[in-house]
């Protein structure tokens, strides 16, 4: 859980609306743990939609970014009461929240979905290559790795880093290049967190997946064909029936 990083914020608006100017301030927690040295408590001013003014924690006094922002930043550094308050507020405001939420949403990890497929190699030395893509899990932390015959595949392995999706879980893309063997077998083993045994997908190789995809398809298109043909049928036969016959002269 230290490799990741989170934070929660909560936003107070004050609004003056001669000749439409807006002040607002923010209060945020970042934090990657529940010890008090992992968490920074920032507060920042705004005006009209720019920061101007900002106290973190880590610094121990307001920083200004603008030219009133920096006048303000001054004054407030002056006061020593409200430097002392603004610390205070990492422990008060932020170490309180995190630890009321941290055991109960964020050390629940999740289960990864993963997704076997094939795809055509670039270039290299090898005319097949494999993509094991692992999506929404959580925390980041994971293992991704290749069997072939039960066996452990080392060489001609790829990996992607963790990719952050930006609402906490990640995805990660593994490639295997390879030569297929006839009767071989290949897996792709997923060990994480969330797992309470490692997640094995094999590859089934009896088919490419763009071919399965066509087949997929024709078949469904088969399918609704059949279905809209009966029901032309039926409607037709009904139709018939309520025919009434007038002999001709």
């Amino acid at each position: 859980m230290a490799s990741s990083f989170l934070s929660f914020s909560l936003l107070f608006i004050s609004l003056y609306t001669a000749d439409g100017f807006r002040c607002y301030s923010l209060f945020r927690c970042d934090f990657n743990s529940t010890d008090l040295k992992d968490i920074e408590y920032i507060y920042s001013e705004y005006y009209n939609k720019l920061e101007i003014a900002r106290f973190s924690s880590s610094v121990g006094k307001y920083v200004g970014y603008t030219e009133f922002g920096v006048k303000q930043a001054e004054n407030w550094n002056k006061d020593s009461s409200e430097l002392a308050r603004r610390s205070a507020e990492k422990e008060r405001f932020c170490l309180n929240n995190i630890e009321a939420f941290y055991p109960n949403i964020l050390t629940k990890p999740a289960e990864p979905y993963v997704r076997l497929h094939s795809v055509t190699p670039s270039g290299g030395k090898h005319s097949a290559m494999l993509v094991c893509s692992v999506f929404n899990f959580y925390p980041k932390k994971i293992k991704v790795s290749w069997l072939r015959d039960g066996k452990e595949v080392t060489s001609d392995v790829t990996s992607t880093d963790e990719l952050a999706d930006g609402d906490w879980y990640y995805q990660i893309h593994s490639h295997l290049e390879y030569t297929p063997r006839s009767g071989e077998k290949i897996s792709c083993v997923v060990e994480h967190a969330s797992l309470r045994e490692p997640l094995v997908t094999d590859w089934d190789p009896s088919m490419p997946e763009s071919e399965r995809n066509k087949i997929a398809i024709g078949a469904s298109g088969l399918i609704l064909g059949l279905v809209l043909s009966l029901a032309g049928f039926i409607y037709y036969k009904r139709k018939a029936r309520g025919r009434i016959l007038v002999p001709s002269n």
